[in-house]
């Protein structure tokens, strides 16, 4: 790892460069910072930038989100696909609330542990809101490890690629003694911090991709996101706005014939052929099994 040095000092050099005065880098708020991180993945920052505002001013506070009606996180989700991700920012909210009397876990243990918390999403939380250290390995930070250290490798692992992320990031100086045996840089000076080092890697990330074909391929963990058009996933999702819609309307739900039919509307108008009853049932049973939906007298309804 000798050339760890010059590969910082680019990387520094780089980021600043390229700095996006994105909104939540302006706080060091978790909640904040926890939202701009799910609402990033797989979504463009562009778009994030408004729902994010508009999220936080419908639920300011970590407290505000555990005790919102499933009905209304699910409403102010829509468009930003993967409904999953709605439901488990509120479950994770309510943990965080009930558990931690509303404050954010430091340690990476506890965080993973939220509902919808990965490894990623756990550091950084860490990183920009704590300025604490860890490997905060997502698609651009692995974009420019690849470029750097793995030209034309194919199919990388990210176990070759977090000793590297590891040894690059410098040690916070309010590190927890929990992360003390981890052999992090030392920072260079006041500045350099896990949360000015990870902004870099993003924002050069972010260039290298507009720049180059994508390293971020290479990468083993990379997977082509599936088609949407005409999947279950697309008729999940707008079975979800049928049923949010008969909410907001006050009726009392759905018959299993009013969705197949709201369905096909849907499907024929995109050319594509009528979906059985059968199928719709069957995703109606799975929107109930995971705290989507309920039944009430043989009629759904959003939970």
């Amino acid at each position: 790892m000798d050339n760890i040095g010059p590969f910082r000092t680019l990387v520094r050099a780089e980021g600043a460069r390229l700095y996006r005065d994105l909104p939540w880098r302006r706080t060091r708020d978790p909640y904040a910072i926890w939202l701009s991180e799910v609402m990033l993945q797989q979504t463009q920052v562009a778009r994030v930038m408004t729902r994010w505002e508009e999220w936080l001013e419908r639920f300011p506070t970590v407290e505000a989100l555990a005790c919102a009606p499933t009905s209304e996180v699910l409403a102010a989700w829509q468009g930003m696909g993967y409904n999953r991700r709605a439901l488990a920012l509120k479950a994770a909210a309510e943990v965080v609330t009930r558990d931690h009397d509303g404050l954010f876990p430091h340690d990476a243990a506890q965080l993973k542990a939220l509902p919808g918390i990965g490894p990623a999403t756990a550091q950084g939380i860490r990183a920009f809101a704590f300025d604490l250290p860890g490997v905060y390995l997502e698609t651009n930070v692995r974009t420019v490890v690849l470029h750097h250290f793995f030209p034309d490798v194919p199919a990388v692992p990210d176990r070759e690629l977090v000793p590297l992320v590891e040894a690059t990031c410098p040690g916070a100086p309010d590190a927890r003694p929990d992360e003390g045996s981890m052999s992090f840089a030392a920072p260079q000076d006041a500045d350099d911090t896990p949360r000015s080092w990870y902004y870099a890697l993003l924002d050069y990330g972010a260039y290298l991709k507009k720049t180059i074909p994508n390293p971020s391929r290479r990468s083993k963990a990379y997977s082509k996101q599936s088609r949407f058009e005409g999947s279950r996933r697309q008729k999940r999702a707008h079975i979800v706005r049928m049923l949010l819609d008969a909410h907001a309307a006050g009726e009392p739900g759905l018959a299993l014939d009013d969705v197949v039919a709201g369905v096909n509307v849907f499907e024929r108008a995109a050319g594509r052929d009528a979906v059985p009853e059968a199928d719709v049932a069957s995703i109606l049973d799975d929107l109930v099994r995971e705290g989507f939906a309920r039944t009430v007298d043989d009629r759904w309804t959003i939970a």
